[in-house]
Order: structure tokens, then C-alpha cells, then sequence
């Protein structure tokens, strides 16, 4: 069965970092843009970042662009979401996403993508 595990998820003070991991199964994850949702109570969800699965092209909210990195190690079946100099205002659930659209302009999930459980960041001093 195709499925995306998050993990990595904490609490954290304002300026830490943490990294998020996605394993994935059931599927070839290079085959599939791939992307961070987040979601925080009475908020709308949003799309962090993404990464496209047939070149090394990577895409970021301008929430995040210079504080998070997305990687991806297709041989390991893994997503990472590196994620620096954290604010009070990333507090979020987050999520995997598999597939995305993926473009600087388009970072959505379409309505059968696949979705993990998610994973709690914290951020507060």
C-alpha cells in the first residue's frame, strides 16, 4: 500500500532548527513531484515547498524562501524538509504530500494526492 510517514515534528525556541523526514512506500518516489503542507488551527492550509521529481528544481513559499530546504534521496524513498531560524508563526501540523503541482507560482495538492498523518512543530520560547 502506498503510504507517507512524517517524523521529526517538536518543540522548539524562536531562531532553532529542525529537520523533518517523510519515508515513503508503496511506490517509486522518483516518479512524483513531492511536496511540505502545513496547517495551523484556523488557518487555511499551506504549501511550503516542493520538489519535482524529474529534475533537481525545488520551489518555497515566500513564508519560508531562505530559512527551509527540501531534499529528496529517491534511492531511500525519503523527503526531508530542513528548517532554520524558526518563527512562532511556522507553528504548524506538517504534512507530505504526494502528488503535487509543483512551479514558483503553483504549490498545490490535487484532490486524490496522498497524505500523511503529519508531524507537530512548535515553535515558542
Amino acid at each position: 500500500q502506498e503510504q507517507l510517514v512524517e517524523s521529526g515534528g517538536g518543540l522548539v525556541q524562536p531562531g532553532g532548527s529542525l529537520r523533518l523526514s517523510c519515508t515513503t512506500s508503496g511506490f517509486s518516489l522518483d516518479l512524483y513531484a513531492v511536496g511540505w503542507f502545513r496547517q495551523a488551527p484556523g488557518k487555511e492550509r499551506e504549501g511550503v515547498s516542493c520538489a519535482r521529481s524529474s529534475d533537481p528544481t525545488t520551489y518555497y513559499t515566500d513564508a519560508v524562501k531562505g530559512r527551509f530546504t527540501i531534499s529528496r534521496d529517491n534511492a531511500q524513498n525519503t523527503v526531508y524538509l530542513q528548517m532554520n531560524d524558526l518563527k512562532p508563526e511556522d507553528t504548524a501540523v506538517y504534512y507530505c504530500v504526494k502528488p503535487v503541482w509543483c512551479a514558483d507560482t503553483l504549490l498545490e495538492a490535487p484532490d486524490f494526492a496522498l497524505w500523511g498523518m503529519g508531524t507537530q512543530v512548535t515553535v515558542s520560547s
